[in-house]
């Protein structure tokens, strides 16, 4: 057996369960934590403070992958695809800072591989990607009842109406980089 060559990626498209949601079923991700990121607001966030949008924070996941499975990039193609990038501050009819499209890189190398898969999907989208490319800052692990949420509520009505899409796109666009595939 390969050893593992696990990193970190941290991103925020829109509400953390859809995101958290899209990577619990990808090949080679080892963990998922919902959690807030980017914000300006000093010691650990609430969801209540997040949903103000006034901390500056990002409902965000930090993925554990291990890279000899799933690329860095492949990740972020997935986080693209399945997420409207083009929309600020938006995701449906999820509004404000809080739901910003972001990519938090933690090294150089993250950086550069953003800047290349935003260039390189940039044709595919009739609008310019908003997505923000910021050095990954702080993470905070939100509060329990937010980690694995479409898997604990999965006949939840937000769940049906805004997840179960998003995972149909996924299957869709990246069938070959699914768990079960």
């Amino acid at each position: 057996m390969a050893p593992k060559n696990l990193q970190i990626a941290t991103v925020g498209g829109g509400c953390f369960w859809c995101t958290e949601a899209v990577f619990q079923e990808v090949k080679g991700i080892e963990s998922v934590v919902s959690g807030y990121s980017g914000g300006s607001v000093p010691g650990h966030p609430t969801y209540r403070e997040i949903c103000s949008g006034l901390t500056g924070h990002a409902e965000v996941v930090q993925i554990t992958f291990d890279a000899t499975v799933i690329s860095y990039e492949d990740i972020l193609v997935i986080f693209m695809t399945t997420h409207d990038p083009t929309t600020l501050n938006r995701q449906g009819a999820d509004r404000g800072t809080q739901y910003r499209s972001v990519i938090f890189y933690h090294n150089t190398d993250q950086k550069k591989s953003a800047e290349i898969v935003i260039k390189e999907l940039s044709p595919y989208y009739d609008h310019n990607i908003v997505t923000e490319v910021t050095e990954a800052s702080t993470f905070y692990e939100a509060e329990k009842e937010h980690q694995d949420f479409y898997k604990n509520n999965p006949d939840y009505g937000y769940c049906n109406v805004v997840i179960d899409p998003k995972l149909a796109k996924l299957r869709n666009l990246h069938a070959d980089k699914l768990k079960d595939a």
